[in-house]
């Protein structure tokens, strides 16, 4: 009850700052003296890095994290007189700070508390903001000293769930900043979302343009979501270039989720994203004449490889404290509710469980049966007591390594905070679902020596199923590869009745976006995969690899007598790596580099 009270006095508060005052953030209301220079910077998908910081490896990282923002924010500030910093969401998902500490419990969050002190102007949600649950929403808006923004996100109860715009005021201009978040969050996040309504971002940002444009002078829209549409291609409800489309009249766009670098003047707008992790920014620098039009704009895109981590943001209280919190909590320096340690090592791997990668940058866990991923499948169906499990290697340098194990080790293998679902499916939606997964790959042509990704698939959509046995032939097209669909020694039939174990992701993003399964979820575990596996680890001590290569890749023949010597040309470098396309014998001679 008192939630639901909270978050309803959210929406009303809300409302009447939107109603009253929409530039409560605003920067004075001194006269405009014109002409001026303007200089945005944008962060997007910094996930949870305030350090830069790898806690599953205790490495400082060398070229991201909030600490080199800060840095860079500093001296932007130095030498320009107005300048606006915003934010475009996932920025609190991604860490064990963020993930299993901070998000977790009630007070201070850190990054919010890191926002507050660099001074941001707004921030807009990302989808991963979603990923623990309307509360951490409403948190988070009552946390941060600058809006939260969302222009197409509203409450199914009709109250506000976040402001669509803010206004400030740089030297008597003004500066509306319109934020979109992704559309697509309950194909992700299913259950955890159903509060709100999510709208396509092209009409949203319009209706919000069309509000704001008599009380703005520039109009900056900062939208989580990629240049091109990531499901919808028919009306490109989830891509930057419906925004732009819809509203050419724009001066920025700031784009993200898709952690790529673009920096392009698209008509009168400059468009920008950035890779994560704070691994760099987006800069645009606009003119704006005496009349308060932009008669020049430009945008760059800032590598923080190039700045030193800030020290005096490293020693605030909450950033230091937080950080060696989260190495206590990995190291088990401090305790849970039940008095025992939160982390620490909690077994031992008698070997390396990842075999070494054949050619660099090719990940042999996703070309044959690995220890890694048996473990995972191992532990959902104990857990589930499903037939069948299906889960992902979500990086492709995930591996458990001979010797002590603790959280950080786990966080590596497993990287998302998802819960353990158990589904009915037939064999057919099985097939159907493991058809899905397969066409991650590219198909074999003649003269291949080497297996390739589909481009538009990224790698953590590849499940590997176990509790089947199973090929995937790739000589054929996606959709027809999948042969041999073995359960408990004989052949699965289309009509045959089974449970499957897979995460709360892959369930609402993919077995039900995409109208694989008709059955709906029999049970959820109380807990993380993640804590199945610290669990499981604990109670076993010591782990060893097991393998059942109960699947394997066929219809390729990946022989040649030039195979060694080319895989040698990639491995040290004189060849780049054909991750997206496959080495062929045929192409390598077309291009002079075989004789």
């Amino acid at each position: 009850m008192k939630q639901s009270r909270n978050r309803f006095l959210i929406g009303i508060a809300l409302m009447i700052i939107l109603l009253v005052t929409p530039s409560l953030w605003a920067e004075g209301t001194r006269e405009f003296s014109g002409p001026m220079d303007l200089t945005i910077i944008g962060t997007t998908d910094i996930h949870g890095n305030i350090w830069g910081f790898s806690y599953e490896n205790d490495k400082e990282t060398t070229n991201n994290g909030m600490a080199r923002i800060a840095s860079y924010v500093k001296q932007v500030r130095s030498e320009e007189p107005y300048v606006i910093l915003v934010d475009n969401g996932d920025t609190v998902q991604g860490t064990i700070l963020t993930d299993d500490i901070y998000n977790k419990q009630e007070g201070p969050h850190p990054v919010i508390s890191a926002m507050n002190y660099l001074d941001y102007d707004s921030m807009t949600l990302g989808n991963h903001e979603f990923n623990f649950g309307e509360d951490l929403i409403c948190r988070l808006q009552s946390l941060a000293d600058f809006p939260v923004l969302a222009g197409n996100l509203s409450r199914v109860d009709g109250a506000m769930a976040a402001l669509p715009y803010t206004i400030v005021n740089r030297g008597g201009l003004r500066i509306a900043i319109i934020g979109m978040t992704n559309p697509n969050a309950p194909r992700w996040d299913g259950e955890k979302v159903d509060a709100f309504n999510f709208a396509p971002v092209g009409p949203a940002t319009q209706r919000v343009v069309n509000i704001v444009k008599d009380k703005a002078d520039v109009i900056i829209v900062v939208a989580h979501v990629g240049l091109y549409p990531e499901y919808d291609e028919d009306f490109g409800s989830d891509g930057g270039m419906k925004i732009l489309e819809m509203n050419p009249d724009i001066d920025v766009l700031l784009l993200g989720h898709a952690h790529t670098t673009l920096q392009e003047k698209m008509g009168n707008t400059v468009v920008g994203s950035a890779r994560n992790l704070g691994r760099e920014v987006v800069r645009f620098d606009l003119t704006v004449d005496e009349n308060k039009e932009v008669i020049a704009s430009s945008v760059q895109v800032i590598d923080m490889d190039d700045y030193e981590p800030s020290e005096q943001f490293r020693s605030l209280d909450f950033i230091a404290e937080s950080h060696q919190a989260t190495r206590d909590f990995i190291s088990g320096g401090t305790k849970g509710e039940d008095g025992q340690p939160s982390g620490g090592i909690f077994g031992q791997a008698s070997v390396d469980f990842q075999p070494e990668n054949e050619i660099r940058g090719i990940p042999e866990g996703k070309l044959r049966d690995t220890a890694v991923m048996d473990l995972i499948n191992k532990v959902q169906l104990e857990n589930s007591g499903a037939d069948v499990s299906a889960a992902a290697l979500f990086s492709d340098t995930s591996n458990i390594l001979k010797g002590d194990i603790n959280y950080g080790t786990i966080f590596g293998i497993y990287k998302y905070d998802n819960t353990l679902y158990r589904v009915p499916v037939t064999g057919r939606e099985l097939k159907d679902y493991m058809e899905w997964s397969a066409a991650c790959y590219n198909q074999w042509k003649k003269g291949d020596i080497s297996i390739s990704f589909n481009p538009e698939k990224p790698g953590y959509l590849y499940d590997m199923f176990a509790g089947v046995d199973y090929e995937i032939d790739l000589s054929q097209p996606e959709g027809s590869r999948i042969r041999n669909v073995m359960f408990k020694g004989e052949p699965l039939r289309d009509d045959q009745n089974l449970t499957l174990a897979v995460n709360n992701y892959r369930y609402s993003s993919a077995l039900k976006a995409q109208n694989l399964v008709e059955g709906k979820r029999e049970w959820e575990s109380p807990n993380s995969i993640r804590d199945m596996l610290v669990q499981y680890i604990k109670e076993e001590g010591v782990i060893h690899p097991t393998v059942d290569n109960n699947w394997k890749i066929v219809g390729v023949d990946l022989s040649s007598p030039y195979r060694d010597e080319i895989i040698e040309m990639v491995n040290d470098g004189t060849l780049e790596v054909p991750y997206s396309n496959s080495l062929n014998i045929n192409d390598l001679m077309k291009d002079g580099i075989l004789k």
